[in-house]
């Protein structure tokens, strides 16, 4: 079975405004884009399904996905947001206790302007609360933010988590010191995963090449392993840089090198495993 970890789905024209991270220059994103968009582009590329992750901070958010899950089974799962900083986090999650496709939650980290806002007060009690409703964390980070997810997640040994898009660093290498020495520390933590997705974006849109992302791939393949690395497409996001397919090539290519045992792992059973879907 082979999984997309991380994709999509909105109404932007419905919803314009819960969009502020939709720049001017991000202008192609500015549509629908839905499960019957993904159907095709997902089947071409023998992706049997998919997790849905959060793209706005509001509570609608979640209910729109779980909706979107419900009328479609290629979406094994939803990552959703609540706002977990809120003084009755407790009362936010028991809204969503009971609905099986609700697999974890999100916040935009990497939005805040506090680099250290991973570990702060109001967001570390919130993610704290996590584990008793069985769900996951998605970590959105920037390079800047690794030293403050590596305290939250010290300070959380049992709870899962798993770093979207590697953390996001500069794919013109300016910061792969402090990526590399972050990311290495941060997968000494065996409940801690990471989404091999978001890295087309990273890199000029209109020049980059699968080769582009080797060093970074060899990186955390050897710094997590192949049980806890999970690939993902970041659509419709990537489509800013390549296409569904050309997206999934990038970790497809690289992964040839692996044996087929590792492959089956990062092309799907790890995010099976990790977000508790079949």
């Amino acid at each position: 079975m082979r999984l997309d970890s991380h994709q999509h789905f909105w109404n932007y024209t419905t919803n314009p405004d819960d969009f502020p991270w939709m720049t001017d220059g991000l202008q192609a994103l500015k549509r629908e884009y839905l499960p019957i968009d993904l159907a095709p582009l997902r089947a071409g590329a023998g992706i049997d399904g998919t997790i849905a992750v959060q793209a706005r901070e509001l509570d609608a958010e979640t209910d729109f996905l779980l909706q979107l899950a419900a009328g479609d089974p290629s979406i094994r799962g939803v990552v959703g947001w609540v706002d977990l900083c809120a003084p009755d986090v407790e009362a936010r999650l028991e809204q969503w206790s009971g609905k099986p496709a609700l697999k974890g939650l999100r916040m935009l980290i990497h939005d805040r302007k506090n680099p250290d806002f991973a570990h702060s007060t109001d967001h570390a009690r919130g993610v704290g609360k996590l584990e008793t409703y069985g769900l996951t964390y998605d970590l959105l980070l920037r390079t800047v933010h690794l030293p403050s997810a590596i305290r939250l997640v010290d300070r959380l040994p049992d709870q899962p988590f798993v770093i979207d898009h590697i953390a996001k660093p500069a794919m013109d290498g300016s910061d792969w010191p402090e990526w590399e020495t972050g990311i290495r520390e941060i997968a000494q933590r065996p409940h801690v995963l990471c989404k091999l997705s978001g890295l087309v974006t990273e890199a000029d849109w209109g020049n980059w090449q699968t080769s582009t992302f080797t060093p970074f791939l060899n990186t955390v393949l050897e710094a997590f392993g192949p049980d806890r690395l999970m690939i993902g497409s970041d659509w419709p996001v990537c489509t800013l840089a390549g296409s569904y397919g050309e997206t999934l090539d990038v970790v497809l290519q690289w992964s040839q090198a692996l044996s087929r045992d590792e492959q089956a792992k990062i092309l799907g059973a790890n995010c099976a495993r990790f977000y508790s879907v079949t």
